[in-house]
């Protein structure tokens, strides 16, 4: 192969290089052996075709497309990889010049990563909460935990504000039903809010066995067929279920924790929400100095990082969607739009975390931050036992370069946030 000339304009690279015909012959040689299988000519068996029938009967140069992608990742390599070109995915090809002698001249194109010009990354002075707890944020968690144990039963009483009541229900637009206003044995939590404002509490006085009318006006904001209207819900109270919440005393504490006072559990959970806010603050604080650093920096960023970064968004988005059993498709729909609606909903993270990536690319590059064997090892390690794998597992499944490339992007960040100056938040008027 032969570089022919590499011109550079602004975000995007031009290659031109010479293959020459012994390669471009390797290339399609082999895409010839693979396409034959396939293509029936008569006289021949599917698959037994020579390749000079099947080019005199489709064109000389028609494995040559074929051909070129069986040799590009060793064009790749020499024209992108070996000239220091930081192609940003993968090339396009502009055009193909088939020589006589059977050269072929090609000429790439592709997006290359931005020049980036750092501005303060160090000693960046950035606002970071203090971790508190109130009494009332461990009252909370006392509360969730009594809820969690409390006893329910069957009463034979009218409805109080924390009942459950089985209800039969039907909703009435002018006499007339109307679609999704009915529902049969449901259990309604009063007081929860999950009904129509009012609705919970004209149930709240019912006994089992009562039917009554219940008069409800939608909010102006409600579904649009029903925004605003006056309707009737004819209701009917199958059963009432009270909720037996146990007193928060030592025996409480006893029942619901390793702890043998109330007071030793409130100190418990005192702590650990502690601890939670504190590496809350703490992550938030390192995305704050982080992306500091790469408001202060400048680069023109190529639609092609842009693009393969909102390629990963989608992914990951896509992989919690999936733990939810809804795929994107299904989401996008759901959210009134289509795929083109939700990539450009992830266009605006996604152009900031490529400037964060790129900043920190640079940031390693002129700290020279490097990762060492043990790093390296160590991570294998610690994955290992997360993960409670094998570490020769892991190494199989995770790269060795792409485990170099996050702990130095660790270490960069580590870098910004170890220099940076907390300070407190601006208190709002």
């Amino acid at each position: 192969m032969n570089i022919k000339s590499i011109e550079k304009n602004g975000n995007q690279a031009t290659i031109v290089v010479e293959i020459d015909k012994e390669m471009m012959e390797s290339g399609v040689s082999k895409a010839y052996l693979k396409a034959r299988k396939n293509i029936a000519i008569p006289g021949f068996r599917k698959g037994k075709a020579p390749r000079k029938m099947i080019e005199a009967m489709y064109g000389a140069h028609v494995f040559y497309e074929d051909g070129l992608e069986e040799i590009f990742p060793d064009v790749y390599k020499f024209a992108v990889i070996d000239q220091d070109v930081k192609a940003v995915g993968r090339p396009n090809l502009t055009n193909m010049n088939i020589e006589e002698d059977g050269a072929v001249t090609l000429t790439l194109t592709t997006d290359v990563y931005p020049e980036v010009t750092l501005g303060d990354y160090k000693g960046l002075e950035i606002e970071k909460a203090e971790a508190t707890v109130t009494d009332e944020q461990v009252q909370a968690e006392l509360d969730r935990m009594a809820q969690n144990v409390a006893s329910t039963e069957t009463v034979e009483r009218a409805a109080e504000m924390g009942d459950t009541a089985n209800i039969d229900f039907e909703g009435f637009d002018n006499g007339v039903a109307f679609d999704g206003g009915k529902g049969e044995n449901f259990d309604l939590k009063l007081g929860s809010g999950s009904f129509v404002p009012g609705f919970e509490e004209q149930v709240v006085g019912m006994s089992a066995g009562e039917e009554k009318d219940i008069d409800i006006t939608f909010p102006e904001d409600y579904v649009e067929n029903l925004a605003g209207k006056a309707v009737v819900f004819h209701v009917k109270c199958n059963k009432v279920t009270a909720t037996n919440v146990p007193e928060q005393d030592d025996e409480f504490a006893k029942d619901v924790s390793e702890f043998d006072t109330l007071d030793e559990l409130k100190a418990d959970i005192r702590t650990k929400a502690l601890e939670k806010a504190q590496k809350q603050i703490d992550s938030t604080f390192e995305n704050a100095c982080v992306e500091k650093a790469a408001e202060n920096a400048t680069a023109e960023l190529p639609n092609g990082l842009i693009e393969a970064e909102l390629d990963n968004q989608m992914e990951r988005f896509a992989y919690q969607l999936q733990m939810s059993g809804y795929s994107v498709e299904q989401y996008a729909k759901m959210m009134g739009g289509d795929m083109a609606t939700m990539r450009n909903a992830f266009r605006g993270t996604a152009e900031k975390q490529a400037k964060i990536n790129v900043t920190l690319d640079k940031i390693i590059e002129v700290e020279g931050i490097t990762v060492t064997d043990e790093d390296i090892e160590a991570e294998y390690a610690a994955l290992a036992a997360q993960y409670e794998m094998e570490a020769d597992k892991i190494k199989g499944m995770v790269p060795a370069d792409e485990l170099t490339a996050s702990l130095k992007n660790r270490k960069a960040v580590k870098l910004i946030v170890d220099s940076a100056k907390a300070v407190a938040p601006k208190t709002e008027e």
